[in-house]
């Protein structure tokens, strides 16, 4: 059995959720967890304007609220000719994974999250994803250099199993994010279809490891 995590970095639901979901793999650390991302504006082109903008920020105050944590709203307010574009970032956890196949990418994922999100910096830009997630990596004590996870991040390889992922969250029935599966070897069902504090991801999920007892 296993966890599966459909989300994207980039996604500020997915960003209040990363902190339940890693309080919820210490209840369960036996337990797998797949990431796979789901590339909720991935092939954006267009530039983010001031509506949209705002938008965003009255998204980001409502997880602030459920959350607690922090969202740099100077940086998103002076961005210029910014386009949404999360393919970028999705591509990175693919890299990571790649790089780093034993890794803990949920860890990952949270760097790249924390990197947009509160500290403002430009999560669409190839060599700033490649710092941050190499930087996690070698936290974690993998040896993964910036430059070499770069050109895992612009490979043709990797560009394509991103593309793999997003078909793949598709075919999973996900249509929005986050969105948090348990396969049990026979099925794959839901545990919870978005946003939820830890606990109750808990709950949830205990209550879908005893239907499969039952069953």
């Amino acid at each position: 059995m296993k966890l599966i995590y459909v989300g994207d970095p980039m996604c500020s639901w997915c960003y209040g959720f990363g902190k339940e979901m890693t309080e919820l793999m210490t209840m369960h650390p036996d337990l797998p967890l797949e990431i796979i991302v789901g590339g909720v504006r991935a092939g954006a082109t267009d530039i983010l304007d001031d509506s949209g903008k705002q938008f965003r920020l009255a998204h980001w105050e409502r997880v602030e609220k459920n959350s607690g944590l922090p969202f740099n709203r100077e940086a998103l307010l002076a961005r210029e000719n910014f386009v949404y574009d999360t393919e970028p970032v999705c591509r990175a956890v693919v890299a990571a994974r790649k790089a780093a196949p034993d890794a803990d990418l949920l860890d990952v994922f949270r760097a790249l999250q924390h990197a947009f999100y509160a500290e403002g910096l430009d999560t669409t830009n190839g060599r700033v994803l490649a710092d941050i997630a190499a930087a996690a990596l070698q936290r974690q004590g993998h040896d993964v250099s910036p430059e070499s996870l770069w050109n895992v991040w612009r490979s043709a390889d990797t560009v394509t199993a991103t593309k793999a992922d997003f078909v793949r969250a598709r075919a999973l029935g996900v249509r929005s994010f986050p969105a948090l599966l348990l396969e049990t070897g026979d099925a794959i069902v839901e545990v919870s279809p978005g946003y939820a504090h830890a606990q109750q991801l808990d709950q949830l999920l205990r209550a879908a490891l005893a239907r499969r007892e039952i069953s």
